[in-house]
Parts: structure tokens; sequence; C-alpha cells
């Protein structure tokens, strides 16, 4: 059983009120309810979050840790659903993104689907290029904002804050050997390897090397393609094996074209980030867009297999945003 936003807003309620009977009275719901759904996210996270003393409930160590993480991910959700349920004709003018190749190619196009849908009337631009470029574009101000997977260079005027983490895979092809196995063993499937690389620039490059720095000596690469789909087609052909991002493999993999394997022995996590100037203000056309690609920030990892169809991100947030009107009503 997953953590349900019900159970958050419940929490919160208990957390400021301190009472089962106030916390009942401000949500309009039962004493009951309040008291089972406590139990259950208690459950769920392995101890108790409060100290009971007599009626009142006060947080514990464990309860004071999760408190603004609690409050955060629920102001996230109200976030979308405003930006879901807004009138459609109320936001005009244009936003100018940028966007590093895996976020550009496999994510922000079905965001900027969806946005467009409730805002018609809104442009937005969303140009495609590795990490450096987008930090270059943003400092320089021909972009408002920027969506990048790679490292930065620390400028002091940059404002970099975290999105979501995704995950680097090893691919291979249908027929290579590797395609048996369940994982890619880092030390022993190194050896005797063909690989195909991003382009000098890419976040992915740049993150890749980073995690193989103590392998590099042993890592043969035979071609740097400057996009993730012709990287794909390359080891479908069985011309060598890649790494690239969990987030733009989903529909190869589904059909068996190619085989995604996760390293075994290295952690291949990385976080995604958005980036703008410090001395920018956010108009309002840019707080609405950024708040519904938060959704990335509070969905699970399996909610974000949405990302291998436009109808599956359409579900995502109508589901998210009917569980909202629920618990509100």
């Amino acid at each position: 059983m997953t953590i349900t936003l019900r159970q958050l807003e419940i929490f919160i309620a208990v957390a400021e009120t301190a009472q089962v009977t106030k916390a009942s009275k401000k949500l309009f719901i039962t004493q009951s309810a309040v008291s089972m759904a406590l139990a259950e996210l208690e459950n769920q996270l392995g101890g108790p979050l409060y100290d009971r003393h007599g009626r009142s409930l006060v947080l514990n160590a464990r309860g004071r840790y999760l408190l603004p993480l609690a409050k955060e991910i629920t102001e996230r959700v109200n976030g979308i659903e405003n930006t879901m349920t807004e009138p459609s004709d109320t936001l005009e003018g244009q936003i100018d993104v940028v966007a590093s190749s895996t976020l550009g190619n496999y994510v922000l196009p079905y965001l900027v689907g969806a946005f467009k849908r409730v805002h018609p009337r809104l442009h937005i631009n969303l140009l495609v290029c590795n990490t450096s470029q987008c930090e270059k574009m943003v400092l320089e101000g021909s972009s408002d904002i920027g969506y990048v997977e790679g490292l930065l260079s620390h400028n002091q005027a940059l404002q970099a804050r975290p999105w979501f983490r995704d995950e680097l895979v090893i691919l291979c092809g249908p027929n290579d050997p590797l395609a048996h196995k369940d994982f890619f063993d880092v030390k022993n499937d190194i050896h005797d390897k063909k690989w195909i690389m991003r382009e000098k620039g890419s976040g992915t490059a740049a993150i890749f090397r980073e995690k193989f720095k103590n392998y590099l000596d042993e890592i043969n690469i035979v071609m740097e393609m400057g996009h993730p789909e012709a990287i794909k087609r390359a080891v479908e052909s069985g011309a060598g094996i890649a790494c690239l991002s969990n987030l733009c493999v989903a529909r190869e993999t589904e059909h068996g074209w190619i085989k995604s394997l996760k390293a075994r022995g290295l952690d291949m996590r990385r976080q995604l980030q958005i980036i703008s100037r410090k001395d920018q203000e956010l108009s309002p056309q840019l707080v609405e867009f950024s708040n519904l690609c938060n959704i990335m920030s509070v969905c699970t990892e399996e909610e974000r297999s949405c990302l291998s169809s436009p109808w599956r991100l359409q579900s995502l947030l109508a589901r998210h945003s009917a569980g909202r009107m629920r618990h509100s009503g």
C-alpha cells in the first residue's frame, strides 16, 4: 500500500491542531477516519509519528522530519490542480523554454502539450540542445527557464533547483550476449565492449564519465552521436552498447527492440535540475507552467512511465486532480 495524499493532509492537520478531535472538525471528517488514517500512515512508515500525552498528540523526531516534506508535497499537488483547472483564456503571452536532449525530447513535450490544452492562448517556445548550451541561453536571457540533466558550471548568476531524479541504464541490442542478463555487472561486463556515446557537452555524457571515472581506460568508444534516437538505432542494429536515461527507452524496451540493464556496482541515479537567472522575477505564466512541471517531483517512479505516451500523462494528471477534488469535498 502506498502513502496517499489524504493521509498526508490528515497528518498535517493533526500536527497543527495537536488533537484528533480538532483535526476532524478542520477537515470535516469523522474522528475515526482521522485515527485510521494516522494508524495506516504510521504502519506504512514503520513507527509512530507522535508522542501521545492524554488527548494531545505531539510530533516526535520522526514526525518533525516528515512534516515539511508532507507540506511540500501537498502544496505542489495544489499547484497542479490550480494550473489544470484555471480558466483557459486567462493566460496569454509567451514563454521561452530550453531543455537538454533527454528532457527536451522525452519529458517536456508531454508537459507542454498538457499545459497548452489548458492555456491555448499562451505560446511556448521549446528549444532542445545540450546542457552547456542550455546554461548559456538562460544566462544570456534568450530563454526564461531551462531544464537540464548535466553538470553545471557553478556560475554565480545562475539559480539551480532540483526537479526529480532519473537513472542511467546500459542498453544493448536484442542479440547481444548482455540481453540474456538481468543487470550489467560493471566490473565483469565492461571488458571488450564497443561503446556508443553522446557528444561532448551532453549532460548524459558528463554524468556517464563521472560515474565510470574508475573504468574509463577500459571503455572502447567506437562512435559519438548527438541525439539519443541515433544512439538507440545504432544499439538496436548491434553496433555497440550505450548508456542513456531510462526516460528515453520506454517504448523500445517495451517492444523488445533493445534491452535495458541497470548497472550493478555503481549508483547511476542523477538529479535533474531547473535553472533560471537569480535576478529574474518569474512571470505569472512561468509560475503556472512550473507548477504543472512539479508533477514530476511528486509522482512515483512507476507513475513516470506516463512519459512513454501522452494519454498516460493525461491519466496521471487526471488522477492527481480528481484525488485532490475528492479529498477537499
